[in-house]
């Protein structure tokens, strides 16, 4: 059979319709390896966390050798759900891993949807031998699709490299368009890939790739309950054992995967809740790069700046102001300012400087409006302190973020 475009050598992924969302769209997804993975797992700092995540990370902590699948439910987030939540996340995991015929503490467990709901046990029972005989190597768009909430499009994508003289394959989907914002951004994903990598070094490459991407968006300042990214490896590309953190293959492979999570994240942005644009903020010039990294965080999570970017208003004053609440250090006299269309603008203008040495420059107005009126937008900033830098990637605010958040549950 030809090679599908998403496949990996051992996975095998499906989603279908469980029942769990009122609307009848697809709402159950599975990631499978025919041979026991190894396991990484990032998860939500929020302190209200999923019963999933708990469990999760006690399965991780307990066995990160010998993983066969992930389950994902959309339309319900079993959070805030009390010891029932917990023994449902529990009930889920053990009832896939008993219709795999895998081993017991195998299975991790995803859910998103609304908080303080319970899981209809009744739905997700009956979903899971269904789940299973729709398993399929190319299963990942609708695996992609089945973990949707209030996203309007599946986010996949997929990386091969090669690692000595064999061909390594990394594919991830996520899911993700509210509650948004670092430490994670507020959103599922799970990567798979047959490489052969020591856990202890699968895990620090997930931590390492996390935090240029899913920890560089937001959407509206929100963290969630549910927070999760899982990275499965279960080495049937038979390249020799990445065990050292030095090592080309292990620098191969962490750029691949920040590739990929970095292409994941910026697809969660550029379908965020009711967004019209996509943004990059660039802060230069920073003490350090977590001092350049807080203030295009600050810039990017203003309310006054995102409704800015929506109103196509080159009020670059409101990202100033941002800047200097950041609690960071600054010194006026040595700021500058710049915007541009971004990669995918449909006119190509040019960077624009507004501001240098603190104070504005002569420009065009209509021509700065015109940039912020563009579907994407870079806005640079230069510090002129020391070599920090980062970006962060965000949206606007608009009048549909409020209607889709208004009647959320209803």
């Amino acid at each position: 059979m030809a090679d599908q475009p998403y496949s990996i050598t051992g996975f095998d992924v499906a989603g279908i319709a469980a029942g769990i969302k009122k609307n009848g769209a697809a709402d159950l997804a599975l990631v499978a390896s025919r041979v026991p993975c190894r396991a990484a797992g990032v998860f939500t700092r929020n302190l209200f966390p999923a019963a999933p995540v708990v469990f999760d990370r006690q399965l991780l902590a307990f066995n990160p050798e010998a993983i066969h699948a992930v389950i994902i439910n959309a339309g319900c987030a079993n959070a805030c759900t009390g010891p029932q939540g917990m023994a449902n996340a529990k009930e889920t995991a053990e009832l896939a891993a008993l219709h795999l015929g895998a081993h017991e503490n195998s299975v991790f467990v995803m859910s998103t949807g609304v908080i303080g709901v319970q899981l209809p046990m009744d739905k997700v029972r009956a979903g899971i031998p269904q789940v299973i005989d729709a398993l399929q190597p190319d299963g990942w768009k609708d695996a992609a699709t089945a973990i949707m909430t209030t996203d309007t499009r599946p986010k996949l994508a997929t990386r091969t490299i090669a690692i000595g003289d064999r061909s390594v394959r990394l594919t991830g989907i996520a899911k993700g368009a509210g509650m948004i914002h670092p430490n994670m951004a507020t959103m599922l994903a799970v990567v798979a890939t047959d490489a052969f990598i020591s856990q202890p070094l699968l895990q620090r490459a997930l931590a390492a790739a996390i935090e240029g991407s899913f920890n560089r968006i937001t959407i509206d300042g929100d963290t969630s309950t549910n927070d999760t990214v899982l990275l499965l490896a279960n080495s049937l590309a038979d390249n020799e054992e990445i065990v050292e953190g030095g090592s080309a293959a292990y620098q191969r492979f962490v750029a691949a995967l920040a590739d990929l999570c970095t292409e994941l994240a910026q697809a969660i942005v550029r379908d965020g809740e009711g967004a019209t644009r996509f943004v990059t903020v660039t802060v230069r010039g920073a003490a350090s790069d977590a001092e350049a990294h807080a203030a295009a965080n600050t810039i990017a999570t203003s309310p006054l700046v995102k409704t800015a970017f929506f109103g196509g208003d080159a009020n670059w004053g409101r990202i100033l102001a941002a800047l200097g609440r950041a609690g960071i250090r600054v010194e006026p006299d040595r700021c500058a300012l710049s915007i541009d269309g971004g990669a995918n603008a449909t006119e190509r203008l040019g960077e624009m400087q507004l501001v240098a040495g603190g104070v504005p420059l002569p420009y065009s107005e209509a021509r700065a409006s015109t940039i912020f009126a563009q579907p994407e937008i870079d806005v640079r900033v230069d510090l002129g302190l020391a070599d920090g830098a980062a970006s962060v990637w965000t949206s606007d605010l608009s009048y549909e973020y409020v209607r889709i958040n208004g009647d959320y549950r209803t």
